[in-house]
C-alpha cells in the first residue's frame, strides 16, 4: 500500500480560490475559516470565532471553498464587528478623541497606535519617556533582561 505524498498538490474543484481578499488582506485559501480570518491585522482568535458564527459559516471549512457571496458577507461582518460584538471584545474601548468603542483593522490600527505613542511622548508621561528611551514599557524587570550594547555580560568587582 503506497502512502500519498504530502508535497503533492491537493485536488480542488475549479471554484477554489487560493488567495481570498478580505479587508485589504490576502488570506491563504487552504486555511480554515477561523484561522484565515486571524491573518487580518486586528482580528484575533476570539473575534474570528464571533465573526464566523455571526456569518453562519462553518469554522472548519477552508476559506477558499466559500462562494463570493459568503466572502463578501464575511468582509461586511469584519468591517462592522464593533456593532454586534460585546464591549469587552473590541480592541479600542473608549477612544481618546471620540469616547466611542472602535475595532480597528489593518493600517488604521498601526496609525492609531503610532499616534497614541507620539501623544504619550509629547505629554512626557512615564510610558512616553520609556518609549523614547527604548526601555521596557509595561513594568518588566530590566536588571538582567532586555540588555543591548557592547557591555553585555557579567562584570567582576574590582577589589
Amino acid at each position: 500500500m503506497a502512502k500519498p505524498k504530502k508535497d503533492a498538490p491537493e485536488t480542488e474543484d475549479e471554484n477554489f480560490n487560493f488567495i481570498v481578499r478580505i479587508a485589504n488582506s490576502d488570506i491563504d485559501g487552504k486555511k480554515r475559516t477561523v484561522i484565515g480570518l486571524q491573518s487580518i491585522k486586528g482580528v484575533g482568535k476570539r473575534a474570528s470565532q464571533i465573526i464566523a458564527k455571526k456569518a453562519d459559516v462553518d469554522p472548519t471549512t477552508k476559506i477558499g471553498t466559500l462562494s463570493d457571496d459568503k466572502v463578501k458577507e464575511l468582509e461586511k461582518f469584519v468591517t462592522t464587528y464593533v456593532e454586534y460584538a460585546p464591549h469587552w471584545a473590541v480592541n479600542r474601548q473608549m477612544d481618546y478623541e471620540t469616547g466611542a468603542d472602535m475595532h480597528l483593522i489593518g493600517n488604521d490600527l498601526d496609525m492609531i497606535q503610532k499616534d497614541d505613542v507620539n501623544r504619550m511622548k509629547m505629554i512626557r508621561c512615564y510610558r512616553g519617556i520609556r518609549h523614547e528611551t527604548h526601555h521596557k514599557v509595561r513594568g518588566q524587570r530590566t536588571r538582567s533582561n532586555g540588555r543591548k550594547g557592547l557591555t553585555i555580560g557579567v562584570q567582576r568587582k574590582s577589589s
